[in-house]
This record gives structure tokens, sequence and C-alpha cells, in this order.
């Protein structure tokens, strides 16, 4: 609907699609301006009282003769670099519910609209999962102008684009497509650009996961994860440096890096704030417990199954004390305990967390054992499966790979060898048959092979 020359009705046309009288934070004022009736619209909460008194300040001393049209009265009067016109009223709400502020004068056929937000926003600083013993200590916040700020700060080349979308009739969210032009895939970015175009959706009401599940629709049942979330800025300069793109959305505080293979999910900064041998090595090791993470409680049921195979030399591993509940299930409770108590320690105040860990790890661990629900292997080889998941870089990685875990250890119980078999197959075939969201394998470099990249996947080398 266009902007109507008479101010009046603007202003009527605005206080009832903006519900003003239900809105306390949407305040409007009617004014004058050289004799001629005016009316603004903005949220409380994005623009400062200050900027507000500023721009009626500069509306004091007008001359009539500037008064001729929206074009001439925006280029002379408004005190502020950010100014436009928009003749579109449902485009002009969009502006006022995003925090711009517009104004209607009488005879002028558009609004003139004064970008003079200012976001709340916490202070950047460094993610609580993705910490680095040395580099830089900033990470993203929820405000996509500033996560696009800090990425500028680092990359300061004309060729990096951060391309705008509006996703949700309702939320009308925002999101930043960022790539540099030249380094990226043209086919991947135009790919996105099109899809990011032509969403339909009221909302994305999880944000960045509403976002990937719009775009990845089809492998929902693939455990492993399409995109890596990062809240560290280096992280982010570094992917798109190296030809990767980022998306970001508005209330999100990390990126979108894609397209994303396994070996990307386990890169992590402090790879390259050390030398390349330590970061080499500890490279090498966050592979070592991905295998162990992955097969460790599956050999030991099936030797705990198959005793005989158990050389003399290994008989520490045999079970201590006659179990009461079979391995088995005491292994998938376990599973599913240690992620109740890192729900129970997410969802609890930051001054019991201590108390809540004691109490879980000590006492109810003590007491699993005397009453004879768990045996100490049990809790062993358990504990040292929650203890080094942590070690990895994402939280998706390691769900994927407890899925795995859980799927080697019913195969085995019922199938015995072959079934630990058959479970270790299908861990490949759900890496093999993955795929990236530009349609390559999962596993590139190893399938397809690439020799020189596969090392540098393995080992550290300098990034220069």
């Amino acid at each position: 609907m266009p902007v109507n020359t008479s101010m009046a009705k603007n202003f009527s046309y605005m206080k009832k699609r903006l519900n003003v009288d239900k809105n306390f934070d949407i305040v409007h004022r009617d004014f004058m301006i050289c004799d001629k009736p005016a009316c603004m619209f903005f949220i409380d909460g994005f623009v400062k009282d200050d900027s507000i008194a500023r721009l009626f300040e500069s509306f004091k001393n007008i001359d009539k003769s500037i008064m001729t049209s929206p074009e001439t009265f925006s280029a002379k009067c408004v005190p502020f670099c950010d100014v436009g016109l928009q003749d579109d009223e449902e485009k002009i709400i969009t502006g006022i519910l995003s925090g711009r502020v517009a104004i209607f004068v009488e005879g002028f056929n558009k609004a003139i609209e004064v970008d003079i937000r200012t976001y709340p926003q916490r202070l950047t600083a460094e993610p609580e999962k993705e910490k680095a013993m040395r580099g830089s200590k900033d990470g993203f916040t929820e405000t996509l102008a500033l996560n696009a700020a800090l990425l500028r700060r680092r990359i300061r080349t004309p060729d990096f684009c951060i391309t705008h979308f509006e996703i949700g009739s309702q939320s009308k969210t925002d999101v930043a497509l960022c790539y540099i032009e030249g380094k990226a895939d043209s086919k991947l970015v135009k790919r996105l650009s099109d899809k990011l175009s032509t969403i339909k959706t009221t909302s994305l009401t999880m944000n960045q996961q509403s976002l990937a599940d719009i775009l990845m629709k089809k492998n929902w049942i693939n455990p492993f994860p399409k995109f890596r979330y990062s809240e560290r800025v280096d992280t982010a300069t570094a992917q798109l440096l190296e030809g990767d793109v980022i998306i970001m959305v508005d209330n999100a505080p990390s990126a979108m890096i894609l397209p994303t293979t396994f070996f990307d999910m386990m890169e992590e900064a402090n790879d390259y704030y050390f030398p390349p041998i330590t970061g080499t090595y500890l490279r090498i090791t966050r592979y070592l417990i991905v295998i162990l993470t992955t097969i460790i409680t599956p050999i030991w049921l099936l030797l705990i199954q198959n005793p005989e195979w158990i050389p003399s030399w290994f008989d520490f591993i045999k079970l201590s004390e006659e179990a009461n509940i079979p391995v088995i299930f005491q292994l998938l409770l376990l599973e599913a305990a240690i992620d109740v108590l890192r729900l129970a320690a997410l969802n609890t105040p930051s001054m019991m967390t201590t108390t809540l860990s004691i109490i879980g790890g000590i006492i109810l661990g003590d007491y699993a054992v005397t009453s004879g629900w768990f045996s100490p292997d049990c809790l062993l080889y358990m504990a040292f499966v929650a203890i080094a998941n942590f070690s990895l870089p994402t939280y998706e990685l390691t769900y994927a790979l407890k899925f795995m875990r859980m799927i080697g250890l019913i195969l085995t119980a019922l199938f015995n060898i072959w079934g630990f078999i058959a479970g270790i197959i299908i861990s490949f075939l759900y890496l093999i048959l993955n795929k990236t969201i530009s349609g390559f394998s999962y596993l590139y470099p190893l399938i397809p092979f690439n020799g020189k990249k596969l090392l540098e996947k393995l080992i550290r080398v300098n990034k220069v």
C-alpha cells in the first residue's frame, strides 16, 4: 500500500496497524515542521532519547523553501547519515519494528526513514564452549550488526560481501550471508542466495536451527552435523579466508560455517595458536578420542560376552563382581544418566552447579555401585566416555558419535561379533552416505581421495 500525501490519514493508518493503543513501547508523536503537519513513529527501546532530541532540534530552523519534496527534506534537514525514503507502508512498518524512525510530512508521498537504532546487547566476551589458551578473547553476540562489524574488523578487502535477507512473514528475522568473492564457491553462494530469498515461513522460531532445518530438509535421519557452529570471531574469519561461506542470524551468538565435512568438525582454534608440532599433537589426540569414545564400550561388551577371547595378561578388564543387571542395560542406562546429569547441570543455577556435580558424581555413583545397580567397571568406562566427549569441538558431533556407540552396543549385545562388525559398518555408512550442503562427500578429502588436502587436515600446517 503506497504512502498517502495526507499526514492525518498516514497517522491514523499507522496507529491502527501498529496497535499503538496496546503497545506501550511504540512511541508516536505529531508535530509541525514549517507550518506543515508531521508525525513520527519509533520503538522506545531501540532509539536513544538524545538522538530523538537532536532530530527535533534540527527541525526548528528549517527554511520553507526546503520543504518542497521528501528528497530535498531528507538530504538537508535530517542530521544523520543513514537516511532513506520509503513509499510502501508495509515496508515502513517492518522498518519501525526493526528499530528505524519513520517520519511522515503533509504533502509528501514518501516516508523518511532514519536509522539511529541502538539494539540492546551484551558485551563481546570469549565463548564458554570454545575457549582458547591463546588468541583473541572476543566472541559473537546476539546483534547481527555488531557481528558483521567484528568480521569487517578482521577482513578489510572490498571482496568481502555481507548480503542481507529478511526471513519470516511474522518475525522478519535478519539473516546475513557472508563470503569473499573470488574465494567462495560461486555456485554455492548463488544456491544459498536463491534459497534464502525464497524461503516461505512465518518465523525462524529457533533461530539458526530453524534455518538449518529448512536448508537441509531431507537428511534429518543422519545425526552427523551438516553445519559447523562457532562463537569465535577468529574461527569464522579463518574459514571465510579459506573460501567457506558463513550464515549469521540475528539474535544468535554464533556463525553457521558451510560447507562442513567431518574433518572440518575436528578442527579447533587451539590447533593454530600453538607451533605446528603442538597443534598436530592436539589434533591427532582428538582423532584418537573420537575412535575410542565410539568403540570402547562395544569392544568391552564384546569381550565380556566372550571371556575366552581375553588373554591372561588382560584379565583385569573382566567384571570384578557378578552383575545383577545385564551389562548392556547398565551401559545404556548410564548413557541416558550422563545426559540427565548434563541437562541438570545446564538448568542448575551457577552457585549450585558444584554441589550438584558432587552429589551426582560421587554420592549417586557410590550408592549405585553399593546397591548393585551398576558395576564399577561400567561406571569406569562410561566416565571415560563422558569426560573424553568434552574434548571434542562441538556438541553436535558428540551426540552423533553417541548414537553410533549406542547402535554398536545394541547390535553387539544381540549378535555378538557380527553385531559389532555391523555397528562399525553402519557408522561408516552414515559418514560415507552423508553429503555436505554443497553436495560433496562428507569425508572429503578422504573420499574422494586427495592426499595433499588430507595431510593438511591431519597435520597442522602454517596458516600464512
